[in-house]
Order: C-alpha cells, then structure tokens, then sequence
C-alpha cells in the first residue's frame, strides 16, 4: 500500500481522485471506480504497489505496435482492476477482479518490486517495459516508478491504454513515456456510456495531446459486429486519426472473438471481409499505415511503404522480418514515420 500521488483533499474526510477522467470524490473509508484505491483517514492510498497480477516477455507487435522497436521483445506486466467496465473485454479475469477483497488481492497477484522487474527486463534481453493487459493508468504510482528506473537503465516504457487518464496524470507520466497504443473503442459517446461505463470525449482529447507531446502513438479500434463496426462511425474515426492526429498514425483494426469476451459470448466474430472492407475504406481515407493484424492475412499486417509500395516490413504472425535502412523504405528510401533503433 501507497500514498497516491495523484489526488486532492475535499474537506477533512473527502478526497478526490485525479488519476484518471473519472475524478472519483471517494468518503472515509471508500473505494473509487477502479477498487484499487482507499479512502483512509482523508488520504488516498494505492493498494496494488509491487503486486503484479501478469507478466511476460512478449513481441511488441503484441501490443500492438508496429512502428516501435519492430521484431524486439518487451517485458509486460498489469496488475487487477481497471476504470472500464467493457462487456467485450478480453482480460476480464484480472482487469474486473474485485480488489475490495483481500482474498482476491492476496490469490490473484505476487510481491515484486521494481528493482525485480529491471533485472528481469535486462536478463531477457527486452527493449522496453509495456504497462499492459489492464489499464495502467490504474497502476499509476507502481508504473511511474517502474518507469522512471527503466529510463535510467536504457529500457523504453510503452503504455496499452484505454486513453482515459487524467490532464494531471498525463502530465506525470508524458516525460517517461515512449510510446503508447490507445483504444479509441468507438467515435460513438452512447457506446462508451453503454458498453464501457466511461466517455468519449477525454479519450480523444489525450490522443490529441500524446501527438502534440511527441509521444508514439498508435490507436486499436475493436470491430464488433452490431455495436462498433458502423461504416459511417468508422469513417469519422479514420477522419479523425488523419485530421487530428496526422495520416502517418498507425490504425490497427482487430478482429473480436466472443469466446474469450466478458459478456458478449453471444456476439458474432468479425469476419474477415468487414475487416478488409474497413481497410480498404481507411487506405482512401488517405491513412498511409492500416493494419488489421489479427487476421495475419495476405498483407493486412505488412508495413507498406506509401510512396513505392514495396514491402518495408513483414510479418506473419508474430515474426517479423524487416526491410528497412534504419526506418527508411529499402527502395526509394522513404523515411517511414516511427521509432525503429
């Protein structure tokens, strides 16, 4: 347990939570959205500090990211709860456990400090750490510190996120932050309300801010069939990443899979042609990088260089073969936009 680093007192009793767009005002004794926070005596605490829930060494393509450190492997790690509550979410399992329990607390997560979690970085050969599998912003001050000692050690700190931080915790963290890869779930407020318990509108407006940072950004939108796959929604989106953002931000589409859902098992799975039809729809949008690198078909995952065309890097599944001199197209030496030494 930790003193949050991210929160104001009310009055004697009341605090309010400034980690995420939530701003949660929590009593004595209280918890906010998230679980992983407690009100005790007017202070807030962080309960999860050293408590990872995951970890593992994988690809960053994982992440995913295509345009950071491409073929390199990242140590990944989360820890319980999240400020979502996404019917579709795929990690369910630690990103909804009730942390208000003890016992799930003590059952579900280890001791490791951040020391611990740098060694085994660096004996594994990994890149960078990615804050990932829940939210991070969740984990604030146990990442901050993790990622202010991976900076000293010459490691890159990547966040999978939601992009429903906080102004002030975006603040903190943008100095260590290397790359980040935000869901932007739908351009629908009614769907974040619905199907999140969250909003639209911070979400964007961080994206917006990561670019102006100088942050790497990607974005994942999911498609699923009946509640995120409109064309007309996924065309403002596509306008939104080139006209907010810049053409040059990777768009990854995924493929959603009802099997592995929280409570959407009765869903469709995404077939392969809305996945190619939205691809296609982003490609004249004018996005010069579009990937729908779940599927791992023909060359929806392949990095193409948009002047010449030529294949720039490859990949089939989670192997990567690169092509480029240094982040540039082997062919008429195009600088692909990214971070790839």
């Amino acid at each position: 347990m930790k003193e949050s680093i991210n929160y104001k007192k009310l009055n004697k009793d009341k605090v309010q939570c400034l980690t995420c767009s939530h701003y949660c005002q929590i009593n004595k004794a209280g918890f906010g959205i998230c679980g992983v926070r407690k009100n005790l005596e007017g202070k807030l605490y962080f309960l999860l500090d050293n408590r990872p829930a995951a970890m593992n060494i994988d690809p960053i393509e994982k992440k995913p990211l295509y345009h950071f450190l491409p073929g390199s492997k990242s140590f990944s790690l989360g820890t319980l709860g999240c400020n979502f509550r996404c019917d579709n979410c795929h990690n369910f399992d630690i990103s909804q456990a009730d942390v208000r329990d003890d016992k799930i607390l003590q059952n579900s997560s280890i001791n490791l400090s951040k020391e611990e979690i740098i060694k085994r970085a660096l004996q594994e050969n990994c890149k960078s750490i990615s804050y990932t599998y829940n939210e991070p912003t969740i984990f604030l001050e146990y990442a901050f510190d993790i990622m202010k000692l991976s900076r000293e050690k010459g490691l890159k700190n990547v966040w999978v996120s939601n992009g429903f931080m906080s102004d002030e915790t975006l603040e903190i963290v943008a100095p260590y932050l290397d790359a980040i890869n935000i869901d932007i779930k739908s351009m629908d407020e009614e769907f974040y309300l619905k199907n999140c318990s969250g909003r639209l509108e911070p979400v964007l407006n961080n994206a917006k801010e990561i670019v102006k940072k100088g942050i790497w950004l990607e974005i994942t939108t999911l498609i699923i069939p009946g509640l995120s796959d409109d064309k007309k929604m996924l065309e403002s989106l596509a306008l939104f990443i080139k006209k907010e953002l810049g053409d040059f931000v990777p768009w990854h589409l995924s493929a959603f899979s009802p099997e592995i859902s929280w409570k959407l098992t009765a869903s469709d799975t995404t077939s392969v042609e809305k996945l190619k039809q939205i691809y296609n729809l982003a490609e004249k949008i004018g996005l010069k990088y579009v990937y729908a690198g779940n599927i791992f078909e023909n060359n929806l995952g392949n990095t193409i260089c948009p002047v010449c065309e030529q294949i720039v890097i490859k990949r089939n599944i989670y192997d990567v073969a690169r092509f480029d001199k240094q982040g540039k197209c082997p062919g008429c030496k195009n600088k692909i936009q990214g971070i790839f030494n």
